[in-house]
């Protein structure tokens, strides 16, 4: 492994080194096949894992308080329960509503967000549901598939009044060898959206140009090989998508249509020329639709992917470098997450995800996710170090604590075309930093 960086006896910089191994194995779709299952067994699948769970951490919460399923309730009688959230939602869209407001003459509204002061919460098991009511579980924090044990009692009208309510927490962290290390360097960037009217080709030969070290002083230079891997976070690329009409496309169409795509493998080339390249698939990328998103395949790639620098993966993406452990998605999961749910900024988003211990809770109620039917991916085992979205409105970055001690740097990484902004994160410290690229010279 490359641990040096310092001038050579002729003046050249030797790049830093990280070892990587890739933990997606999870989120590849290989021997699974659709045979019509319903999206119920996924339900069933994270149920079983979070109940085992929740179980084992209830010596440490309530240890003097009786467990019992949803048929077992009894009136007044304080237990525990634990089952899936259901949220009952007023302004929730509906494809039936949807499609006879299409036919009538009122224009179809979509509003940002669908809360309304109305909903309200069930909790579901095997045995059955009930309305949850109190102070404690806020409709606006959580959402539909969410697993919660609860602590109250069943009231005469038939409802389950929660006193207190536990959740998964941040799940067990590999701890990082106590070292001074050197400083090593990981380049986050997402929303690219080459094709698009708001997609700058100089911003990102910049950007490029500053990875490759090809920009600046020789101070720059010296930094510049401390980078160890480039991460793309979806959305790489906007495809005209008025073309695909169902019809046979013309030679200039074909062209319209392959030109972004073309544009990106050049750009790739020069990164993967140098330095390890990671790129994941975004909701507008020529990719499958529901999550897992599957990676990109090499075919769009051509020159990139001969370099064995360049990676395809897809989303979610779960790696580790040298022995920081990095979880990452091109955003969908916490955008769905701001159309059902409340907070004060998307990074609460994220540590919610993370304390539920479910990448994407809204899978397959809101989100389109693949129909697993003996298991549920997105359940995270382990708290990775790094845990970062992409396609978002602006940076921002915040340190998590768990009780155990776990600490999770949480990353949003902002649409590039319309920022110019990428993120550099060290992965020695896990401090994180935004690196702006403009394009206004005075």
């Amino acid at each position: 492994m490359e641990t040096e960086d310092s001038s050579s006896e002729n003046g050249l910089l030797h790049r830093k080194q990280a070892l990587y191994s890739s933990l997606d194995s999870c989120f590849v779709i290989q021997k699974e096949m659709y045979r019509g299952q319903q999206y119920s067994q996924i339900y069933f699948a994270r149920l079983h894992l979070m109940r085992t769970l929740l179980y084992s951490l209830l010596p440490n919460w309530k240890p003097h308080i009786q467990v019992c399923t949803v048929i077992g309730l009894e009136e007044g009688k304080e237990c525990i329960i634990v089952g899936t959230l259901y949220k009952h939602m007023k302004l929730k869209p509906s494809i039936l509503e949807e499609y006879s407001k299409e036919r009538s003459a009122t224009p179809l509204v979509r509003p940002h967000n669908f809360m309304h002061p109305d909903d309200h919460l069930i909790l579901e098991d095997e045995s059955g549901r009930i309305k949850v009511c109190g102070d404690v579980l806020l409709p606006s924090v959580y959402v539909t598939g969410v697993v919660v044990a609860l602590h109250g009692k069943e009231t005469g009208t038939g409802d389950f009044w929660v006193e207190d309510v536990m959740e998964g927490g941040l799940p067990h962290q590999i701890e990082r060898p106590i070292k001074s290390g050197e400083d090593k360097y990981v380049i986050f960037v997402s929303g690219l959206d080459i094709g698009s009217s708001t997609s700058n080709p100089l911003k990102f030969q910049l950007l490029v140009d500053h990875i490759t070290g090809h920009l600046g002083d020789k101070k720059e230079q010296s930094i510049a090989a401390k980078i160890v891997r480039v991460i793309i976070a979806g959305n790489s690329v906007e495809i005209p998508r008025g073309l695909l009409n169902g019809q046979n496309l013309g030679s200039k169409d074909q062209f319209t249509l392959s030109e972004p795509i073309k544009e990106l493998d050049i750009q790739l080339t020069q990164i993967a020329a140098g330095i390890p390249v990671d790129i994941m698939p975004g909701p507008n990328d020529p990719a499958n639709f529901s999550l897992p998103q599957q990676p990109l395949h090499r075919c769009l790639f051509p020159s990139s992917s001969a370099y064995n620098t360049f990676r395809s993966c897809p989303n979610p993406h779960l790696f580790q470098l040298d022995d920081v452990s990095l979880l990452g998605t091109s955003g969908q999961n916490i955008d769905d997450l701001e159309k059902y749910s409340d907070a004060n900024d998307k990074l609460e988003f994220l540590e919610r995800t993370l304390r539920w211990r479910h990448v994407a809770p809204t899978a397959p109620n809101t989100l389109g996710c693949y129909p697993f039917t003996d298991r549920d991916p997105f359940f995270v085992e382990t708290c990775p170090h790094v845990y970062f979205v992409g396609n978002q409105e602006k940076y921002e970055t915040r340190l998590i604590k768990g009780a155990e001690g776990q600490i999770v740097r949480l990353i949003c990484i902002p649409r590039f075309s319309e920022t110019g902004v990428a993120v550099v994160l060290n992965l020695r410290n896990l401090d994180c930093h935004a690196l702006s690229f403009g394009t206004e010279f005075s």
